[in-house]
């Protein structure tokens, strides 16, 4: 098994709310989390459907894959390391340590691990 577990999809959008009842409504997801007006978490299932606007949205208008990680840093070395790229990172926040990168092929990443407290 790999270290490293496909566990979010993070799509954009421009209006939170919206969306938020759009996939609650015709897809019956459940509101997992919500940060504000700009990040929301919904169930769906094995995987989380993350809804940022551009403000939360680690690389606005992409479909961004995030992947649960124990080294972060080794990741986003190994992605850089094969022809990949480091967009921001990597970096603590309140909740998680994080890299947002681009594999080789330009689609956008982000591995993430909680904070050790």
């Amino acid at each position: 098994m790999s270290d490293h577990e496909v566990k979010m999809v993070i799509l954009s959008t421009d209006d939170l709310d919206e969306s938020i009842r759009f996939y609650g409504e015709t897809l019956g997801m459940a509101l997992k989390f919500r940060d504000g007006a700009h990040f929301a978490a919904l169930d769906g299932g094995p995987i989380t459907l993350a809804l940022a606007t551009e403000i939360d949205h680690p690389i606005p208008g992409q479909v961004v894959i995030g992947i649960k990680t124990a080294d972060v840093d080794a990741a986003a070395r190994a992605i850089e390391a094969s022809g990949g790229a480091i967009v921001r990172g990597p970096y603590d926040d309140a909740h998680e340590r994080r890299a947002v990168v681009y594999d080789n092929k330009g689609n956008g990443l982000v591995f993430y691990s909680p904070l050790k407290r």
